[in-house]
C-alpha cells in the first residue's frame, strides 16, 4: 500500500477535510477575513495548508507542529504570494512583460523561488496570466497584458522558473496559474464584477494562456472570484471539470481564491455553506482558501447527499500527491534544505536592476534631450514620485522591504555626482495641498533640465483598486502644466500599474518614460537609461487609450463592415479618434531603426511546413540600440472573420550606429490554425498576409504574402 492509500485509510473525515482547508497564518491580510492562531488546527489535522507564513523560524515552528504533534504527521503546504519577487522585488508583471524577454521572466521567477524556498515557502500564487484589456481594472498591474501569445509565453517562463526541473529539488516552489478564467474581462473594469463573453472569445483569447500553463506542467490552478455568464468560476463544473481537467488534461491541484467558496452564497448560487462547499468540490476545487466552508460545510453536505466520500477523497489524493511531489514528507522543513542555487544578494540586486532597465518604455523623445548631457548640469527633480522609496515596489510586493529600495532621486544622484541635483515634491500623489508648488517651480526655473516624476501610488493598482478616471490623481495635472509652462527641457517619469490617459502630457514633454513600478532597483535602472549607460528597450504589452471612453481597447479587433472614415455612418467617435495614444508594442530606443526587405519562405507553404521570415534592419541613428520586431498575421478572407492583426512571434536585434543586420523568425504553419464556425481548430487554406514591424501600428508594418495549401 502506498503512502497516500495508507494515509487515506487512517484518516478520519475531519482529517480528510483538513487536507482541503487552507488557513491564513496571520502575517498579512489578503482578503476580508483575518487569519488567527492556526496552531490548534494544525495540531488536530484541521488545516492541511497555510498561507502568509514565511521565514525559516516561523515556517519551521509551524511545520514542526504538523509533523511532530499531529496524529498522522502530514506536513503542511505553505503558500505565499511571490507575484513579482519575494525578498527582492522585481518590476510589476505588466512592467516586466514590457521586456518581451522569456529568458528574463524565467530568471526572475527562479530567483524569487530560491528566496521563497529559503524562507520555507513551497507554493506561490503566481503567475497571473489573465488577459487584461481594460486599464480601469486594477489587477492589470499583475497581468502580462492584452495578448494571448504574450501571456502564454510569460506564464510558461514563470512556471519554468518557479518549478525548475523537479519540484522536489531545493529552490523550487509549486506555481499557481491564475485566475481561471476571463477575470480580466470584468464588467466596467470593476474588480470582482461579473463577466460575460462569447464562447469564441473565451477559447481564442482567455483560455490559451491556461493551455500553455498546463502544458508547462503547472502544479496548481486558481479559479477567479468572478462569474462567467452567471456561473461563478469557483463552482464552474463545465470549465474546471470539463475543460481544465478534461480537454486540457490538468492533473494538479485547484485552489480557490481567498474566501471565494463562501462567496458562492453571495453570488446567489448556493443557499448556505454546505451547498457552497458541495458546488466547489464537485466542480473540482481541491483546496478551500480561508472561507472555512469545506471545514464547516462539507460534513453537512455529505449528510445531505450533496457530495460523496469518494469525491472528497479524490481531492485529498491530489493534495497529498502535490505534497509528495514537493518532497515535503521527506524534508518537511523546506528552509532546512541546502539551497545551492540561491543567488547572492549582489547578484539578486543586479538581476533586479537588469529587469527594471528592460521594463522601462520610452514613449516620447524629442530634441535629443536624452541621454542627459555629459557635462555637469543643474537638474531639478520634482513631483511626488521623485524620492519615494516605498512606492517603487508597487502592489503585491511580497516580503520586500521598502527601506532598501532605490528612489529615482537616489539613483540619479549616485550616477551623476557631478551634477547639481535638487529635489522638491511640489504636490502629493492624491491630496490637494498646493503649498509646495511655488518652491518646486522656483527650483525648476533655475535648472538646466527638469525631471518631472508623476503617477499613481502603489496602492492605486492591484486587487480592489479599479479606477473610473485614468488621468493623474490629485492635483498632479495642474502642477505638471505649471512646470511645463516654464519652457525648460522636460523629462517625465511616469509611475503606475496601468496605462494612464495623458495625451496632454505626451504632446508637451520632451521625453516621456513609462517606469511602471520597477521594484528595488528602480532608481538605479532609471539612472542607467537617463545617463545613456543603457538604451531603452521596453515595449508596451497593452494598448494605451487617449481617453477612458475608448476602453476596453486592444489591437486584435475584428474588422467591421463600416470601418472608421470621414463618412458619418462608420465605426468611430464623433468627439475624438478611435486610434490609441500608443499602440501595442510601442517603444522607442536611442537608436533609429529602418526596416528593409522582408522575405518569408516558402512562399507556397503546406501544412506541416516551417515558415522562415527574414527581416533586414538598419540602425540609422547616432547611438546603438536594440529593436524589437513583431510578427503579425492576417487572413483577409476566411469563413470566420479574423482579427485585423494577430501576433505570432517577436524577436530582438541589437545594432550599433550605422550597422545593418538580419533578424530571422521561425513560424510553424500550425500556428495559423484558428477556430472555424463550429469552434473546431483548423488551418484554412488560401492567402495570408505576414506583417512585421515595431508595433501594432498598421502604418509602420511591412507585409509579405504567402499561400497556404494542404500537405
Amino acid at each position: 500500500m502506498n503512502r497516500i492509500d495508507r494515509l487515506l485509510a487512517e484518516m478520519t473525515l475531519e482529517e480528510k477535510i483538513g487536507q482541503l482547508s487552507m488557513l491564513a497564518a496571520g502575517f498579512s491580510v489578503t482578503g476580508p477575513v483575518l487569519g488567527g492562531d492556526t496552531t490548534g488546527d494544525v495540531r488536530t489535522g484541521r488545516a492541511g495548508s497555510l498561507l502568509n507564513v514565511y521565514g525559516p523560524e516561523a515556517t519551521r515552528r509551524i511545520q514542526r507542529v504538523a509533523v511532530e504533534e499531529s496524529r498522522l504527521a502530514i506536513p503542511l503546504l505553505l503558500g505565499f504570494d511571490a507575484v513579482h519577487g519575494h525578498r527582492t522585488v522585481f518590476p510589476l508583471p505588466i512592467g516586466e512583460a514590457a521586456a518581451f524577454d522569456p529568458d528574463l521572466w524565467e530568471e526572475t521567477a527562479r530567483a524569487s523561488a530560491a528566496q521563497a524556498a529559503a524562507d520555507g515557502v513551497k507554493l506561490t500564487f503566481a503567475p497571473m496570466i489573465d488577459i487584461a484589456r481594460d486599464p480601469r481594472w486594477g489587477r492589470i498591474a499583475e497581468s502580462p497584458g492584452e495578448d494571448p501569445l504574450l501571456a502564454s509565453l510569460f506564464g510558461e517562463a514563470k512556471i519554468r522558473g518557479f518549478q525548475g526541473e523537479d519540484l522536489h529539488e531545493a529552490g523550487s516552489v509549486a506555481a499557481t496559474a491564475k485566475h481561471f478564467v476571463a477575470y480580466g474581462a470584468a464588467n466596467a473594469g470593476r474588480d470582482y464584477a461579473s463577466t460575460d463573453l462569447s464562447e469564441r472569445t473565451l477559447r481564442e483569447t482567455y483560455l490559451p494562456p491556461f493551455v500553455a500553463a498546463v502544458d508547462a506542467g503547472v502544479a496548481a490552478v486558481m479559479p477567479a472570484f468572478s462569474d462567467l455568464a452567471g456561473v461563478p468560476l469557483t463552482a464552474d463544473e463545465r470549465l474546471i471539470g470539463g475543460w481544465l481537467r478534461g480537454e486540457a488534461g490538468f492533473e494538479g491541484v485547484v485552489i480557490s481564491d481567498y474566501n471565494a467558496v463562501a462567496e458562492l452564497v453571495v453570488h446567489g448560487v448556493a443557499a448556505d455553506p454546505a451547498e457552497a462547499a458541495a458546488l466547489a468540490l464537485r466542480a473540482g476545487v481541491d483546496i478551500d482558501m480561508m472561507s472555512h466552508c469545506y471545514r464547516d460545510g462539507l460534513p453537512e453536505a455529505l449528510d445531505r447527499g450533496l457530495v460523496s466520500l469518494p469525491e472528497i477523497e479524490r481531492s485529498v489524493r491530489r493534495v497529498l500527491a502535490l505534497k509528495e511531489r514537493l518532497g515535503l514528507f521527506e524534508t518537511p522543513h523546506a528552509a532546512d534544505r541546502p539551497q545551492p542555487g540561491t543567488p547572492s544578494p549582489d547578484a539578486l540586486r543586479e538581476l533586479a536592476r537588469e529587469a527594471a532597465v528592460r521594463s522601462i518604455v520610452l514613449l516620447e523623445h524629442r530634441g535629443d534631450v536624452l541621454p542627459l548631457d555629459a557635462r555637469p548640469q543643474r537638474i531639478a527633480m520634482v513631483g511626488p514620485l521623485a524620492d519615494a522609496r516605498a512606492e517603487m515596489l508597487g502592489c503585491w510586493s511580497g516580503a520586500g522591504d521598502s527601506a532598501s529600495a532605490v528612489s529615482f532621486f537616489e539613483g540619479l544622484a549616485l550616477a551623476r555626482p557631478d551634477c547639481d541635483i535638487r529635489l522638491s515634491p511640489g504636490v502629493g500623489i492624491r491630496d490637494g495641498d498646493e503649498s509646495g508648488i511655488a518652491a518646486a517651480l522656483d527650483l525648476c526655473a533655475g535648472s538646466d533640465v527638469v525631471l518631472l516624476c508623476l503617477g499613481e501610488s502603489r496602492d492605486m493598482s492591484g486587487e480592489a483598486a479599479s479606477r473610473s478616471d485614468l488621468d493623474l490623481p490629485g492635483i498632479q495635472r495642474r502642477f505638471a502644466e505649471a512646470v511645463l509652462a516654464l519652457g525648460k527641457p522636460m523629462i517625465v517619469l511616469l509611475s503606475a500599474g496601468r496605462p494612464l490617459c495623458v495625451p496632454w502630457l505626451a504632446e508637451r514633454a520632451d521625453a516621456l518614460l513609462m517606469t511602471w513600478f520597477l521594484g528595488h532597483e528602480a532608481g538605479n535602472a532609471v539612472a542607467d537609461i537617463l545617463t545613456g549607460r543603457r538604451s531603452p528597450t521596453g515595449r508596451l504589452p497593452v494598448s494605451w487609450p487617449r481617453t477612458v471612453g475608448q476602453v476596453p481597447l486592444f489591437y486584435a479587433e475584428r474588422p467591421t463592415g463600416r470601418p472608421a472614415s470621414a463618412e458619418h455612418y462608420t465605426s468611430k467617435y464623433i468627439d475624438g479618434p478611435t486610434a490609441p495614444l500608443y499602440p501595442f508594442g510601442h517603444g522607442l530606443t536611442y537608436g533609429r531603426f529602418r526596416l528593409g526587405a522582408v522575405v518569408a519562405e516558402p512562399a507556397d507553404a503546406r501544412e506541416g511546413d516551417m515558415l522562415t521570415v527574414t527581416i533586414e534592419l538598419t540602425n540609422e541613428g547616432p547611438l546603438a540600440g536594440e529593436e524589437t520586431v513583431f510578427l503579425f498575421v492576417r487572413k483577409p478572407v476566411s469563413r470566420v472573420s479574423r482579427a485585423r492583426l494577430e501576433m505570432k512571434g517577436f524577436g530582438k536585434l541589437a545594432l550599433a550606429s550605422g550597422e545593418t543586420g538580419r533578424l530571422t523568425l521561425v513560424l510553424p504553419v500550425e500556428a495559423l490554425r484558428f477556430l472555424d464556425a463550429a469552434l473546431r481548430p483548423a488551418i484554412e487554406h488560401g492567402a495570408y498576409e505576414l506583417l512585421v514591424g515595431p508595433s501594432a501600428d498598421r502604418a509602420r508594418l511591412v507585409s509579405y504574402w504567402i499561400e497556404v495549401g494542404a500537405a
